[in-house]
């Protein structure tokens, strides 16, 4: 029915373009002639014959031109658009003729660019009436020819996701289609609703069991996507959706349905990715591979165990396509990493087999339970980890420089309190991601959030309906408490105006801090709040009455500029400040209970927000459980984040730490860097510091080079090995490149999968693992090598650097080398090769918190490198110092010690300008760290380096 109606609505749009073409091509023509028959007399040319003279021509423009006249100009005009008119059909005809001719060979055609305003219409009437004949035509040819299938699939596989509303499985019987079908909306029973998480990670409770072994990961389909553009993006071909779309073929989705049909994927479905590079590592060919189904374990002892049960039917994922060439030999010795081969294999004798208890440890899809016995909701989760990455960042930015570069491999400390590390683990994978600046943090969709709805959606605390919000019952102050933090964390990565302000009582705040704390906190120097974001007063009498003044002063704005809404004012660029949202925070009193009942009566026009803990007369009250589950029936919650005590101090400490304010900095002439980088601030643990790197120069033979300075990368000497491995592989060799000691089972899963339950995490690693030695033997040809070795005696899986060169261990020795070496030439050299290895970020892609603190220590030595080269090469080719410095900010654009030395060598050679745009540089991107400003050492370096040449004494 639904593909009957498109097909009848698309001819009748060819035949209104048809009869609009028709009027365009003989309807002008007749109406010229009609109201001016021969167009040329204005000219002298009163005929079509015979021609004029020029005397004639001179004449008739000279002399005083007549209605008729100026009537035969406007014919002429006409005439001559109408002949570009019928030229822009005829190209467009054209056009559209090679678009399918090209269609029906599978391939795309280059988009016509240029257009006029007079092409554009001959091209939507051709495209209406050709677009709908080819479609049709397309689509009856299909059940005939291979050719033009192709050509309507790819068609289909470009149509945009569409968002179905979620269906039970009766519902959602596969329906066989014969061709693309148009998208559809479907609406069904709300009830069987389940909530669409808008995230791309590979999150155990989100993604099906027949998507997580999948090659290259998953996908979280977002409106506007189709396969089509996926492919492209994600696997650098567009045809390779058929790869996509076969993976993924009949798995039934969280709403019910399965992708049947190219043309119809939905808004929230999980879609398993292939990998990226298709392309098969080529053992050594006198080397007979094993076959796939007859791998013996990699001890050769057969040992039953958990590992060793074959894995259900429902989690076998569907075939994979055959290749249209010979396989390679080694092929079938290198499983697809959707294969089940890998969960059967057994445990050997030495290895310890993970025990599960069979549940995983996360509550459910949407929220997040801390050790405190808190539990916070995905969204205020997120905000959190929004806060981490801001400290990340401020942290890279007062990062010093030093000489010796400190050779190191542990992490930098996470800046996250411990109460909410697994809070900061979680939330990193569900915050957005910007790919234009990925320096600056993101801040989550959702402001305020305080809990989930009964669809398991994200509430934000301004879209509560009424005038207000009471929280009554056991959980009332842990909830204030998430209220307070969510508030205080929302827009901490924003502008001002995105901040809300929260006002606030002694008395309130002392009853959600931790006994005895004192009344500090947003304010660095320990001696008050900042009295802008969280302002404390004495009393209930003095926060109502704070509140009813902000009201006076937003309904005066209001109708000073004539508007309905703070939020449309604040829209606006013609008034003094914009008005951020405004939240009260106080214990329930009857005396003022008329007052804030009035307050919240303007709640959403001036946004205005009133929370009050305890029940209080004209407000909807809350009676929260202690567990964050409302006690009554409450529309629109389902549950609220509530935190202890202790939770809501760390987050203030966050908050203080990343609050931007003027700052001394350090000047790279007066305060020389740390003579022991031990002691620097924000430094490795003792047992990290002391964990050896195995010294591996450049030159160092291995059969197997793992790359983890850039997007994880396993290559043999055929290239990369990319077909069989998983994606949990690459990070469990990541995590172990970082722990040249080895790491046992249950580091590995505190690292890897710490929201999950250790027994279930520890299978999916040993599976890993044993999928990495399986696919690197058929890779390297070598069958007997472990690669990934076990040592019975301690527990820990470690690399073999003798079969596995790293590029971080060869990184980190050619920086040792360099620190101790006398000569610049030779330390030089070995610096540059230092920074060659540096391929990005490590682990570039993941998102794992324990991945950035790794990666932030190897970008501050790389940094470090770079300032080094700059110094020896900046006596005799200063252009060439500024030029690694430069390279260095790619990096890293944030570190002001960089910006000063860039500026200290345009200064001593004499160019005010490049300082003056330095400067200017470094201020644009210190402003996405939430408004901050360069710090005062930098200004007085840039302020020396601006100074006339002929000022003598102090620092250039």
């Amino acid at each position: 029915m639904v593909r009957a109606l498109a097909t009848v609505g698309r001819l009748l749009r060819a035949l209104a373009a048809l009869a609009v073409l028709a009027g365009f091509m003989a309807g002008v023509p007749w109406l010229l002639t009609a109201s001016a028959g021969w167009p040329l007399g204005w000219i002298g040319w009163p005929q079509l014959t015979p021609v004029p003279a020029l005397a004639e021509l001179t004449g008739a423009l000279t002399s005083p031109w007549s209605d008729q006249m100026i009537l035969g100009l406007l014919a002429s005009i006409g005439w001559v658009l109408w002949l570009i008119f019928v030229r822009h059909v005829i190209v467009e005809v054209i056009e559209a003729s090679a678009d399918a001719a090209v269609a029906r060979r599978g391939q795309l055609r280059a988009p016509v660019t240029g257009r006029g305003p007079i092409r554009w219409v001959a091209a939507v009437l051709v495209g209406a009436i050709v677009g709908a004949v080819l479609f049709d035509a397309a689509r009856a040819v299909t059940s005939t020819g291979a050719t033009t299938a192709a050509a309507a699939a790819d068609a289909a596989a470009r149509r945009p996701a569409v968002a179905v509303a979620p269906a039970p499985p009766a519902i959602a019987a596969p329906v066989a289609h014969t061709g693309p079908r148009p998208a559809i909306t479907v609406h069904t029973d709300a009830a069987t609703a389940r909530p669409v998480l808008a995230s791309t990670s590979h999150h155990d409770s989100e993604v099906p069991a027949w998507a997580r072994d999948a090659p290259g990961g998953v996908h979280r389909v977002k409106a506007g996507d189709n396969l089509w553009e996926l492919a492209e993006e994600k696997l650098g071909d567009p045809h390779r959706w058929r790869e996509i779309y076969k993976l993924n073929r009949g798995h039934e989705q969280a709403n019910g349905y399965a992708l049947t049909d190219p043309d119809e994927i939905h808004v929230g479905w999980t879609l398993a990715m292939p990998a990226r590079d298709t392309t098969p590592a080529q053992p050594d060919r006198g080397t007979p591979a094993p076959p796939v189904e007859t791998t013996p374990p990699d001890d050769g002892v057969t040992e039953p165990g958990p590992a060793a049960t074959p894995a259900p039917a429902a989690s076998t994922p569907p075939p994979t396509a055959t290749p249209s060439s010979p396989a390679s030999s080694s092929a079938s010795a290198i499983p697809p990493a959707s294969a089940s081969a890998p969960a059967k294999e057994r445990p050997s004798a030495d290895e310890p087999a993970a025990p599960d208890n069979g549940h995983d440890s996360a509550d459910d899809e949407a929220g997040i339970s801390l050790p405190s016995d808190g539990w916070v909701s995905l969204g205020l989760a997120a905000l959190i980890a929004a806060v981490a990455s801001l400290l990340r960042l401020q942290r890279r930015r007062r990062a010093r420089l030093s000489f010796p570069i400190p050779a190191r491999i542990g992490s930098q400390p996470t800046p996250v309190p411990e109460p909410l590390a697994p809070v900061d683990a979680v939330g990193a994978r569900h915050l957005p991601t910007d790919d234009d600046e990925p320096h600056r943090p993101v801040a989550p969709a959702v402001p305020t959030p305080i809990g989930l709805d009964p669809d398991g959606a994200e509430v934000s605390l301004f879209d509560l309906p009424g005038p207000g919000l009471a929280l009554t019952g056991d959980g009332a102050e842990p909830a204030a408490r998430a209220v307070l933090a969510a508030a205080l964390a929302t827009g901490a990565t924003q502008s001002a105006e995105a901040r809300p302000v929260v006002v606030t009582t002694t008395e309130t705040l002392a009853r959600l801090l931790p006994a005895g704390a004192p009344l500090v906190g947003l304010d660095r120097d320990g001696t008050s709040y900042d009295g802008e974001r969280l302002i404390v007063l004495s009393d209930a009498a003095a926060a109502v009455t704070h509140a009813e003044e902000e009201m006076i002063v937003r309904r005066r704005l209001l109708d000073t500029f004539d508007l309905d809404s703070i939020t449309a004012l604040n829209e606006r660029t013609d008034h003094a400040e914009a008005q951020p949202p405004y939240v009260l925070l106080i214990e329930a009193t009857g005396r003022h209970a008329a007052r804030l009942r009035a307050v919240g009566a303007h709640r959403p026009a001036l946004h205005l927000h009133p929370v009050i803990l305890g029940g209080l007369d004209g407000l909807p009250a809350v009676e929260i459980t202690a567990d964050g589950t409302p006690g009554n029936e409450t529309a629109g919650l389902a549950r609220l984040s509530i935190l202890t005590a202790g939770d809501l101090a760390a987050v203030l400490t966050m908050l203080t730490d990343a609050t931007a304010r003027p700052e001394p900095g350090h000047d790279i002439d007066l305060d020389p860097a740390p003579s022991d980088p031990a002691a620097a601030p924000h430094e490795v643990s003792a047992e990290q510091r002391d964990e050896p790197v195995p010294a591996q120069p450049t030159e160092a033979p291995a059969p197997v080079r793992l790359r983890v300075l850039g997007p994880v990368l396993v290559e043999t000497e055929t290239g990369a090995v990319a077909t069989g491995m998983r994606s949990g592989s690459y990070t469990v060799l990541a995590s172990l490149a970082v722990h040249p000691g080895g790491r046992t089972l249950d580091q590995l899963a505190a690292d890897l999968h710490p929201d999950t339950n250790p027994g279930t995490a520890g299978k999916r690693i040993r599976t890993d693992i044993s999928t990495t030695r399986r696919v690197l033997r058929a890779a390297t040809g070598n069958g007997e090598a472990m690669f990934v070795v076990y040592d019975a005696a301690t527990g820990r899986y470690r690399l073999d650097p003798d079969l596995i060169a790293v590029d971080l261990w060869q990184m980190l020795t050619a920086i040792e080398a360099a620190n101790t070496v006398d000569d610049d030439t030779q330390a030089l050299a070995l610096l540059r090769e230092a920074a060659e290895l540096y391929g990005g970020d490590f682990a570039d892609g993941a998102d794992q918190p324990w991945i950035t603190d790794y990666a932030t220590t190897y970008r501050h030595q790389v940094l470090s490198v770079f300032a080094r080269i700059a110094e020896i090469v900046e006596a005799d080719h200063p252009d060439q110092a500024i030029a690694a410095l430069e390279r260095a900010l790619e990096f890293d654009p944030v570190n002001e010690e960089l910006y000063q030395r860039i500026m200290r060598i345009h200064g001593r050679a004499g160019r005010p300008d490049a300082v003056r745009r330095t400067l200017r540089r470094l201020e644009e991107r210190l402003a996405d760290l939430g408004g901050a400003e360069p710090s005062q050492a930098t200004r007085r370096v840039a302020e020396r380096q601006l100074r006339p040449a002929t000022v003598s004494g102090g620092h250039r």
